[in-house]
């Protein structure tokens, strides 16, 4: 195990994160222990290694969160899970500033978050929400890449089937890791991805476009760094071009994959109708997406944030 540290720029609470996990059916995050500990497993950005690591943050809302990280190679073994005392270390692995970028993208510790309090001012619901909710932050996906794999996953069946399908690939095909006492089991690596022609559960449509993603995200096409740095409406074009990725999973993709802290999201009506509630908007204001657009320009630079925590207070 490797440790580093991430010093949060701007409150950030763990437990905050931890709660909120457990309550967000695609992360199908059961972890019942008392200790506050975060404990992941995911593939990681180079599309071969797997990440474990366990995360604990110090006393307060700006502590500095530690973290113990191993990296194991995703190497393709007959189509079924490995463990990790099955690989070896791997001189291609990705380093452990690698893995600290991406951990602090994930929990969305790559942005300056001192400016986000500044959102209260002038604004009662977000001072109500900033409030209620203390230091939390986004917790993304792991990767566009497995954000891009959830929204194929879960297209037009329910989350609660679409979160056991994910469970069970990740536990047939996924690295296994240890990772603080529990073992944890990782969504495949695209390289094992795209070698999956049939997963139970899901028509033959879903699992190639699948497997096209798996290629995408090798080929570069899902690297959240790039993601972040186009316009966000030349990413959302970006993404949609990419099988079976509609309006809605481009954002969620670049919103909840890349981390990208300041997008609205244009295709969410359980959103637009919990901001509707929160600023007292009846129709047409209710139902106009320009409206409330012009509504969350006064959240940036962190209109994903405060999404979140609209989302979080309606319970969406």
């Amino acid at each position: 195990m490797h440790a580093f540290t991430i010093t949060p720029q701007g409150p950030f609470s763990l437990a905050a994160g931890l709660s909120f996990l457990k309550g967000f059916t695609p992360a199908g995050y059961h972890d019942t222990a008392q200790d506050q500990t975060l404990r992941l497993a995911f593939p990681a950005d180079d599309g071969h290694s797997t990440v474990g690591v366990e995360v604990r943050q110090a006393d307060g809302p700006q502590g500095i969160v530690e973290a113990e990280a191993i990296v194991h190679t995703g190497r393709p073994c007959e189509g079924r899970a490995r463990t990790a005392t099955e690989t070896e270390p791997d001189p291609s692995s990705p380093g452990m500033d690698v893995v600290r970028q991406q951990l602090a993208r994930v929990l969305s510790l790559d942005v300056d978050g001192s400016g986000f309090s500044q959102l209260a001012k002038g604004d009662p619901v977000m001072a109500e929400l900033i409030s209620a909710y203390p230091g939390l932050r986004p917790v993304c996906f792991h990767s566009p890449y497995e954000a891009a794999a959830w929204a194929v996953i879960g297209h037009r069946i329910r989350m609660v089937q679409a979160a056991a399908i994910k469970a069970r690939v990740a536990e047939h095909h996924g690295q296994h890791v240890t990772v603080a006492g529990r073992t944890l089991h990782a969504f495949p690596t695209p390289l094992v991805l795209r070698r999956l022609d049939r997963i139970p559960g899901l028509p033959d449509t879903k699992v190639e476009r699948l497997r096209h993603l798996a290629d995408a995200a090798l080929a570069g096409h899902l690297n959240a760094s790039q993601l972040r740095a186009m316009p966000a409406k030349d990413a959302l074009a970006h993404l949609q071009a990419l099988p079976g990725i509609g309006p809605f999973s481009a954002e969620l993709i670049l919103i909840r994959g890349s981390g990208h802290p300041d997008v609205f999201p244009r295709h969410e009506p359980r959103l637009h109708a919990a901001m509707a509630r929160a600023y007292g908007l009846s129709d047409p204001d209710a139902s106009d997406t320009n409206r409330l657009a012009d509504i969350s320009n006064r959240w940036a630079p962190y209109r994903s944030w405060a999404a979140l925590l609209l989302r979080t207070h309606s319970g969406t």
